[in-house]
């Protein structure tokens, strides 16, 4: 149901193929958060659409509701939840996220 990737490798990945793979990896990360935390959202496909057609904007927003599924996700399994939204929002906001091109 899930692949398991090595960030090496799809950081890798992403410089040969230009952040072509990179946009796979996060059209592929959106649709396994989804299904994880059984909380449907725009999917993978629509999600890097609206990233691109607002310039990064939406990507902003992504990367805090991402944080904020996974987090009610641990909740809901008795897992503590962390600051998965302020991480990923963190994340997103400098060159270490998950951004369409991957070459910032």
């Amino acid at each position: 149901m899930f692949t398991q990737r090595s960030v090496p490798m799809c950081v890798i990945l992403s410089i040969v193929t230009c952040g072509i793979y990179g946009l796979y990896w996060y059209v592929c990360l959106t649709n396994e958060v989804d299904a994880v935390t059984q909380e449907p959202g725009p999917g993978g496909g629509m999600s890097l659409l609206l990233s691109i057609v607002t310039c990064g904007i939406y990507n902003i927003y992504w990367g805090w509701k991402m944080g904020d599924k996974l987090d009610a996700s641990r909740a809901r399994n008795g897992v503590v939840p962390g600051s998965f939204p302020i991480l990923f929002l963190l994340l997103n906001l400098t060159a270490c996220g998950g951004r369409e091109g991957g070459d910032e």
